[in-house]
């Protein structure tokens, strides 16, 4: 993971300086690191809830660390993850559940908004089952029971703030967040 925090904290400097998008260049590396130490680790799908889980992470913590937006940084680093493991023929659904249940524990660990970091994580499955040709419905549910997960781990009071947030989100796809939480599919 040393590499992941070099990388990052250097493209986080040109986003920084202003000269870059939080977003992408999160995603693009941790993509990047995904596809690299899977690949070289070979047994895919052992490894790569592990991976994907440190990469969420410490991409977070050197998110912080740089003064970028962590809820931004959570969006991207979860959209790289479930791309890095499609490209390397993992389990997308389960991915997207770790990356989004690390991003809102990360969020959290350094101080940041779990709430919003909620609606991010699901807003980058949602853009990662887009990009890659899956359903955002699929992903954007597996996402919702990650950062619901997470929420629930740091408590009660967590729980409550990310179920709002997820509910009060434009963005989002309330039916499937309404089911989720309520236990109705109509």
């Amino acid at each position: 993971m040393a590499n992941l925090t070099d990388d990052l904290k250097n493209a986080l400097s040109s986003v920084v300086s202003g000269a870059g998008d939080v977003v992408a260049t999160t995603r693009d590396v941790a993509k990047d690191n995904i596809v690299n130490t899977l690949k070289a680790g070979g047994e895919v799908a052992s490894t790569s809830l592990d991976t994907v889980g440190k990469v969420v992470t410490e991409g977070v913590k050197v998110a912080s660390d740089t003064g970028v937006s962590v809820t931004q940084a959570a969006s991207g680093l979860v959209t790289g993850a479930i791309e890095g493991v499609k490209e390397v023929g993992g389990n997308v659904g389960e991915t997207t559940t770790e990356a989004a249940h690390g991003a809102v524990k990360s969020v959290e660990s350094v101080g940041g908004d779990i709430g919003e970091a909620a609606v991010s994580a699901v807003e980058g499955a949602i853009k990662a089952a887009h990009d890659i040709g899956v359903d955002s419905g699929e992903l954007a549910k597996d996402a919702v029971v990650g950062t619901l997960k997470a929420a629930d781990e740091i408590g009660s009071e967590a729980g409550s703030i990310v179920r709002k947030a997820l509910l009060n989100a434009a963005a989002l796809p309330h039916d499937i967040i309404d089911a989720l939480l309520t236990g109705k599919t109509e």
